[in-house]
C-alpha cells in the first residue's frame, strides 16, 4: 500500500491542476445537490420494535388525527390576573393560529376553562333537578299510596255490605271501583316511567360527573389566573413541521403581547436545527489555527490543514445534507460528521505536511518529498482513517436505524477527509513549493549528513532521559499507578450514569423553550411537561353509555397507579374500538419516577385487561424517549465488545505483540470511563453547571455513550499508532527496548501533541453550541481525547512500555508466522527508495521482527 500511495502522491504533484480542478468540481456538484435535495432534519428518535413505536404506528392507521405533533404556547400576565381584554387577545391570537396551514387544532385555555365551568354548573343544576324530580316522584307515590289505601277501604266496605245491595247498585259500584283502580294504576305506571327516566338521568349525571372529575385533572389556566397554556396540534409529526409553519405560529400567537402578555413557546414550536455551525465552533477552529501556526511557523503551511478540513467537511457534510431529502435523519448526524470531519481533516493533513517539511529540511527534492510523505505518513493516515471508519460503521451492528445513519454519515465524512489528505494535500503542497517552510527555518537547515548526525545526537539525548518521555519513564511504576488512580477517580461518577433524551428544561435559560418549560412546571406541575399516552383496545360495545363507562373504568385504574396525577380520556376512534388516554405523571419527562411509571403502566396492563377486557399500551414522546434510551443501553455492551475485539486484532497486526494491544485497549477503556464520569458529573449532577450552561441537570443524552465508544476508539488508535510505531521502529533498528520507548516517543510526541490540541479545540468549540443536544457530545469527545492523548498515550503507555522492556514486543513464533506484515509507516518504501526517488534492490536480509 505504501508504494501505491507513493505513486498517488507523485501523480497528485505532477497533475496538481487536474486534482484541484476535480475537487472543485466535486464541491460544486455536492453543494448544488445539498441545496436542491436537502430535506428536514429531526430531533425525533424512534426505534422500530419498541412498544411505543408499535402503538404509534397503530394509531397512525386508526386515529391519524391523534398522532400529529404537539406544541405548547404559554401566555403569562406580568402584573395581575388576566383581564377580559387579555383573554380576548389570547383567543383571537389562537384563532389565527388554528387557521394556519399545517395546524390541525388548537385548545383555547379560556374557552376550555369556561366549558369546564359550564359543565360543573350544568351538573350542579342537573343534580338539583334530579333531587327535585325525585321529591316530586316521592310525593306522587305517597299520594297514590294514600289513594290506593282509600280505595281499598271503600272496596272492603263494599264487600262487607254487598249482600244487602240490589244487583244494579252492585254492578255500578264495582264499575266505579274498577275505574278508580285503573286510574291509580295508570298514574302509578306514569310514576314508574318517571322513575325510570329519573334513574337514567341519574346514571348520565353520574357518568358526566366522573368524566368531569377525570377531565378536571388537567388545567389550562393556573390557579392564580396569571398563566394559561394553549396546546397546538399539527398535521404532521414534530420533525416534519416546516420552519415556515413554526414562524407563522409564533407570529400569530405573538400578537397577544400587545395586550401586555408574555408569550413563550415550547421547543417543539421554536426548535431550529437548520444551522449546525455557530460562533462557538468558530472559536474552536481559531484555536486550532493558532496551534498550527505555532507548530508550522508560517501562515501558508498552517492554512493548508485547515483548508483540507473545510474541503473534507464541505463534501462529506454536503452529501449528508443532500441525502436528508430521501432519508429521515436526526439533527445530530451532520453535526457529528462536522465534528469528526474538521478534527481528523486537520490532523490527517498535518501528519503529511509535517513529514514533508522534515524531509525538505533534510534536502530531499520537492516531488520526491511529497510522494514519500504520501507513501509513509499517508499510509499511516489511511490505516488510521480506516480504523475510525470501521468503528463508526460498526454503529450499524446494534440494528438501530437512526444510529446506523448517524454512524455511516460520520464514517463517510471521515472517508472523504482521508481522500482529501491523500490527493488534494500533495497537490497543494506542489503549488506551495518551498513556502511550506518559513525563511527563518530554511536559514537554520543543515545538509542531509549534518541533519542525520544531529538527529542521532538528539535521539541519544532523549534515550538518556530528556523530555517528557524521559520524565514519565524515570519512575514508571509511580507514573502508571498515579495515572490509573486519577482516571479511576474521574470515572467514579459513571457508576450513576442515567440516559435519556433532552427536554425543554435542558435548553438555555434565556430561551423561550426553557421559559415555557419552567412556567408550565411551576404553574401546572412538572408532569404536564411530559404527558404519557395510553392506548386502550376496547371490546365491541354497541351502547355508547356502556362504552363511556368502560373508558372511565380504565381511566380510574390508570389514575390509581403510583406517581400518576390524573388519567384523562382524550378520544376514541370512529369504530369505538381504540381509546386514548392522557396520563399526567407526578414529575417531569426525564425523571426517574416517570421512567418507572412507564414500566409500572406496562406491568399493570395485564391486571387492567383481566378486570375490564381492555388491552392497554403506552406510547407518546416521553415513553418513546424512554424506550429509545433503554434500547441504546442494551446495545452498548455488544458494541463495546465489537470495538474492544477490533482494537485487539488491529493492534496485534500493526505491532506484532501480545502485550501492546492489551495495554492500549486497557488505556482506551480507562479514558472512556473517565470521560463518562466527567460527563455525568457536569451534565447529570450539575457540577460547574454555570460555566457549561447546564441549568437543569438530568440524564445524559442516550446515544452519547455509544458515540463516545466509537469515536474515542478510532482516535485513540490513531495516537497509539503514531506514537508506538516510532517506538517499534527504534527497537527493530537496534536500540534497547527501554531506550526505544523514549526515542520513539520523541519522534511522534510533537505532532501528536499538536494534533490532540487541535482535535480537543475543535470538539470543545461544540461544548457551547447553540444546539443543546450537541453540547454534552462536544464535551465528552473533547475531554475524552484530552485524557486519552495526554494521560494514556503520552504518559501511561510509555511508562508501561518502559516497565515491560523487551517483553512488550513478545509474540509467539507460531503467531508470528501466520500474521500478515502490516507496514503502517511505510518502512519498506523508505528502505527501497533513494532520496532522489530511484528504486533500490530489495535487501538480502529481511527486516528483523524484534523478537
Amino acid at each position: 500500500m505504501a508504494f501505491l500511495l507513493y505513486r498517488l502522491g507523485s501523480f497528485a504533484y505532477r497533475r496538481r491542476w487536474w486534482v484541484v480542478s476535480a475537487w472543485l468540481a466535486i464541491m460544486v456538484a455536492v453543494g448544488g445537490s445539498a441545496v436542491a435535495f436537502s430535506g428536514t432534519l429531526s430531533n425525533n428518535f424512534t426505534i422500530p420494535g419498541t412498544e411505543s413505536q408499535r402503538v404509534l404506528n397503530q394509531l397512525k392507521e386508526e386515529m391519524p388525527e391523534a398522532v400529529g405533533g404537539m406544541g405548547t404556547i404559554v401566555f403569562q400576565s406580568t402584573d395581575s390576573e388576566f383581564t377580559s381584554e387579555q383573554q380576548d387577545a389570547v383567543s383571537s391570537a389562537l384563532t389565527e393560529v388554528e387557521g394556519l396551514d399545517g395546524v390541525e387544532s388548537v385548545i383555547d385555555p379560556f374557552e376550555t376553562a369556561q366549558q369546564l365551568a359550564d359543565s360543573r354548573e350544568e351538573i350542579a343544576n342537573g343534580r338539583a333537578e334530579l333531587e327535585a324530580g325525585a321529591q316530586e316522584l316521592a310525593d306522587g307515590a305517597a299520594q297514590l299510596d294514600a289513594a290506593q289505601a282509600q280505595l281499598d277501604d271503600q272496596r272492603a266496605q263494599f264487600e262487607a255490605g254487598k249482600a244487602f245491595l240490589p244487583a244494579e247498585q252492585i254492578d255500578a259500584t264495582v264499575a266505579q271501583l274498577d275505574a278508580a283502580q285503573a286510574e291509580i294504576d295508570a298514574q302509578r305506571a306514569q310514576l314508574d316511567e318517571g322513575q325510570a327516566e329519573l334513574d337514567a338521568a341519574r346514571v348520565e349525571l353520574e357518568r358526566g360527573e366522573r368524566l368531569l372529575e377525570a377531565t378536571s385533572g388537567i388545567q389550562f389556566v393556573s390557579d392564580d389566573d396569571t398563566t394559561a397554556v394553549a396546546s397546538v396540534q399539527f398535521t404532521t409529526a414534530v420533525d416534519a413541521i416546516t420552519p415556515e409553519t413554526r414562524e407563522a405560529v409564533q407570529e400569530a400567537a405573538g400578537a397577544a403581547t400587545e395586550a401586555g402578555l408574555n408569550v413563550e413557546y415550547s421547543k417543539e414550536i421554536v426548535q431550529d436545527i437548520s444551522e449546525i455551525f455557530g460562533p462557538a465552533e468558530v472559536i474552536g477552529l481559531l484555536v486550532a489555527a493558532i496551534v498550527l501556526i505555532v507548530m508550522l511557523g508560517t501562515l501558508v503551511a498552517a492554512g493548508l490543514p485547515l483548508l483540507m478540513a473545510i474541503v473534507g467537511v464541505g463534501v462529506g457534510v454536503g452529501i449528508t445534507f443532500a441525502l436528508t431529502g430521501v432519508i429521515q435523519m436526526s439533527s445530530i448526524s451532520p453535526v457529528l460528521a462536522l465534528m469528526l470531519g474538521l478534527a481528523v481533516g486537520i490532523d490527517y493533513s498535518l501528519f503529511i505536511v509535517n513529514r514533508h517539511r522534515t524531509q525538505l529540511l533534510r534536502g530531499m527534492p520537492l516531488q520526491e518529498s511529497i510522494a514519500r510523505a504520501t507513501g509513509t505518513a499517508g499510509n499511516a493516515v489511511l490505516f488510521a482513517g480506516i480504523t475510525v471508519i470501521i468503528a463508526l460503521a460498526a454503529l450499524a451492528v446494534p440494528g438501530l436505524p437512526f444510529l446506523t445513519i448517524l454512524g455511516l454519515s460520520a464514517a463517510g465524512t471521515v472517508a472523504v477527509a482521508v481522500l482529501v489528505a491523500l490527493t488534494l494535500t500533495p497537490a497543494l503542497l506542489g503549488f506551495m513549493g518551498r513556502k511550506v517552510i518559513s525563511k527563518r527555518r530554511w536559514k537554520t537547515a543543515h545538509s542531509a549528513s549534518e541533519a542525520e548526525a544531529d538527529e542521532h545526537s538528539v535521539d541519544n539525548s532523549y534515550a538518556a532521559g530528556r523530555g517528557w518521555g524521559g520524565f514519565v519513564t524515570r519512575k514508571p511504576i509511580l507514573t502508571v499507578l498515579a495515572g490509573v488512580v486519577a482516571l479511576c477517580v474521574l470515572a467514579l461518577p459513571a457508576l450513576e450514569l442515567r440516559v435519556g433524551l433532552p427536554d425543554g428544561g435542558s435548553e438555555p435559560t434565556d430561551s423561550t423553550a426553557y421559559q415555557a418549560y419552567t412556567l408550565v412546571g411551576e404553574k401546572f406541575g412538572e408532569g404536564t411537561n411530559g404527558p404519557l399516552l395510553a392506548v386502550g383496545e376496547l371490546p365491541p360495545i354497541e351502547d355508547e353509555g356502556e362504552r363511556t363507562d368502560l373508558q372511565l373504568d380504565v381511566a380510574d385504574r390508570l389514575a390509581a397507579i403510583d406517581d400518576v396525577v390524573t388519567a384523562v380520556p382524550a378520544g376514541i376512534s370512529d369504530d369505538g374500538r381504540t381509546a386514548i388516554y392522557q396520563v399526567i405523571p407526578e414529575e417531569g419527562p426525564a425523571s426517574e419516577s416517570t421512567e418507572q411509571l412507564v414500566r409500572d403502566l406496562r406491568a399493570e396492563a395485564a391486571s387492567i385487561e383481566d378486570a375490564t377486557g381492555v388491552t392497554v399500551s403506552v406510547t407518546g414522546q416521553t415513553a418513546a424517549n424512554i424506550d429509545v434510551s433503554a434500547k441504546l443501553m442494551e446495545a452498548m455492551p455488544l458494541y463495546l465488545g465489537i470495538v474492544v475485539g477490533l482494537s485487539l486484532v488491529l493492534l496485534l497486526l500493526v505491532f506484532r505483540s501480545i502485550l501492546v494491544p492489551l495495554i492500549a485497549t486497557a488505556g482506551f477503556l480507562l479514558s472512556l470511563l473517565a470521560s463518562f464520569g466527567a460527563t455525568v458529573a457536569i451534565y447529570q449532577w450539575g457540577w460547574l453547571g454555570d460555566f457549561f450552561g447546564v441549568t437543569n441537570p438530568g440524564p445524559i443524552l442516550s446515544f452519547l455513550p455509544i458515540i463516545l465508544i466509537g469515536v474515542l476508539f478510532g482516535l485513540a488508535m490513531d495516537y497509539q499508532m503514531f506514537l508506538v510505531s516510532g517506538m517499534r521502529e527504534s527497537f527493530v533498528h537496534g536500540r534497547p527496548a527501554k531506550e526505544a520507548v523514549r526515542v520513539g516517543f520523541s519522534h511522534g510526541a510533537r505532532v501528536v501533541t499538536a494534533a490532540a490540541i487541535i482535535m480537543v479545540s475543535v470538539f470543545a468549540g461544540f461544548v457551547f453550541s447553540h444546539l443543546t443536544m450537541v453540547r454534552p457530545i462536544g464535551f465528552g469527545l473533547a475531554f475524552g481525547v484530552l485524557l486519552d492523548a495526554f494521560v494514556v498515550r503520552m504518559t501511561l503507555i510509555p511508562a508501561a512500555m518502559h516497565l515491560l522492556g523487551r517483553s512488550a514486543w513478545w509474540l509467539p513464533k507460531w503467531l508470528d508466522r501466520i500474521l500478515p506484515d502490516v507496514d503502517v509507516e511505510g518502512a519498506r518504501l523508505v528502505e527501497h527508495t533513494d532520496d532522489d526517488g530511484a528504486r533500490r534492490l530489495p535487501a538480502s536480509n529481511p527486516v528483523p521482527t524484534g523478537r
